[in-house]
């Protein structure tokens, strides 16, 4: 039923089943921000150390310590920005001690128990960003700092005139101020970030951002600490108690897990795969919740949900350290990435950033690193053919999609979303979770003037079917020809258990 060779992927169309799928061009009027894109690194496993960091003395090509190889992947999917230093870590994190020359010690009690050297501090940080060309997102101390301590960083990063602050950052080698527009007030305060109330966090939110200053002409984007997953409860009393002119942004944290029985990331059945997409389709009804309580206090949309960590959860790899949170990454997660960038786009009139937990080594990594190598996973492709929506005009779509079932549940086999870009071209993300069945997709194409089709699939064998150092393109993207554009149709057939971007 696959073909794949030298002139693409495509599949034979039959009785498959069949989705339509209606653009409206003309009511395209939000812009998908591109910070949906972004990304998560924690002090955390070999997230930092070995991930992006290796020293100035590496053997291991780099430039001022950071791996070369790992800023090439991550410029060429256009890494809109970082965030950093945590996660937990960022509230027992206190900047200072990874600045200059002297760095004292200190313990990850959050991560394995291991030896933090602060080797990676803030200039190692902004030079990774300033080579990336991202936006760093920093993430301040609420849980274990002061206000004075987050204050003084902000100073320090992006103050240019003479100060305390700015005098310290000259005499560590930096004269003009970075200018970090992005600042996180706080992280899981309702947990690992002091197991705190809402009410108590959205007094100590004022404290803090009241004192996070604007220097020069650029202005903060202070992001609120906001819910667990379904605490409703939190998004509620933060929207209600902190004037929305001191936050521009609200968190939100849910990854795709089964806390009490997580598995394995690669040994499972159709039963396990069914259960991790219905988690992630039930993330997406949770989101609308929080969004409809935004709605209700904040109805011009002034306050931003940053869904800052988000991403599949599961037991970590046999062998490793249970702290380090590393688990390979199938083809699974490249079909919760779709899913997720796909409703994220829909939602952007609401979201406007984002960031998959985590970049490499951790949770739902886009890259592995083992010495010196660097693997790609099927999450990274992923991000790879979406780049094309970043920043484009959302086409509004709708949709009418067969069920994929297993035992007596059901979900939608089908997800879409569809962009223009700057140039007027057209670009449409579909996703088939059926891991079986091809789906046949008509798709009208109302005021698209376009011709011709072109795309990429990402697609595999079997529904575990990962990437490894020893077989590195066991799934990746390849040319897909199952498309075609027919009196003003498009028509496409999706292969099972895959994702396809095309462009018009």
């Amino acid at each position: 039923m696959f073909a794949a060779g030298a002139n693409g992927f495509c599949q034979e169309v039959n009785s498959h089943p069949k989705a339509s799928v209606v653009l409206d061009q003309g009511a395209g009027e939000e812009v998908i921000s591109r910070h949906i894109y972004g990304h998560f690194s924690e002090h955390l496993g070999h997230c930092i150390y070995g991930g992006y960091w290796v020293g100035y003395d590496s053997e291991i090509p780099n430039t001022n310590g950071i791996r070369n190889d790992v800023v090439e992947a991550l410029r060429k999917i256009h890494i809109p920005n970082l965030r950093w230093p945590g996660g937990c870590f960022a509230d027992e994190y206190h900047w200072m001690d990874g600045i200059g020359t002297e760095r004292p010690k200190m313990v990850n009690t959050h991560w394995g128990g291991v030896t933090e050297d602060n080797s990676f501090g803030t200039h190692e940080f902004m030079d990774l960003c300033e080579q990336l060309g991202t936006e760093p997102v920093i993430c301040g101390n609420v849980g274990s700092g002061t206000v004075k301590e987050m204050s003084q960083w902000v100073e320090y990063l992006n103050f240019d005139g003479i100060s305390p602050m700015a005098d310290l950052r000259r005499t560590h080698g930096r004269e003009d101020a970075w200018g970090v527009k992005y600042w996180g007030v706080g992280n899981e305060n309702w947990g690992c970030g002091g197991n705190m109330t809402a009410e108590f966090y959205a007094d100590q939110y004022r404290r803090y951002a009241t004192f996070c200053r604007n220097y020069g002409e650029n202005r903060l984007f202070k992001i609120a600490g906001g819910a667990n997953s379904e605490d409703y409860h939190w998004t509620e009393i933060l929207m209600q108690n902190i004037p929305h002119r001191m936050m521009n942004g609200l968190s939100l944290h849910y990854y795709t897990t089964n806390w009490s029985n997580q598995g394995s990331a690669t040994e499972f059945g159709e039963e396990r795969y069914f259960d991790v997409l219905r988690r992630c389709l039930q993330v997406e009804k949770a989101i609308d919740r929080h969004m409809e309580i935004m709605d209700k206090h904040d109805p011009e949309k002034h306050v931003a949900l940053v869904f800052d960590e988000w991403g599949t959860w599961y037991a970590v790899e046999p062998g490793t350290n249970p702290g380090f949170l590393f688990q390979q990454n199938t083809m699974r997660d490249a079909l919760v990435a779709g899913l997720t960038l796909n409703y994220l786009n829909a939602r952007c009139d609401r979201v406007k950033m984002a960031n998959i937990a985590q970049t490499i080594n951790v949770l739902q990594a886009l890259i592995f690193t083992e010495g010196d190598r660097m693997l790609l996973t099927p999450t990274y492709h992923i991000y790879d053919l979406y780049k094309v929506h970043h920043d484009a005009t959302l086409i509004p779509l709708t949709l009418e999609s067969p069920e994929y079932s297993f035992g007596d549940e059901s979900l939608p086999a089908i997800s879409a979303s569809a962009s223009m870009d700057s140039s007027g071209r057209i670009h449409i993300s579909l996703v088939n979770i059926d891991p079986t069945t091809p789906i046949q997709v008509s798709m009208a194409l109302q005021d698209v003037q376009g011709r011709k089709v072109t795309g990429m699939v990402l697609t595999s064998p079997e529904i575990n079917s990962h990437n490894t150092f020893e077989d590195p393109n066991r799934v990746v993207p390849v040319e897909f020809t199952g498309a075609k554009i027919k009196r003003g149709e498009l028509e496409v057939t999706v292969p099972s258990k895959s994702v396809v971007v095309l462009e018009i």
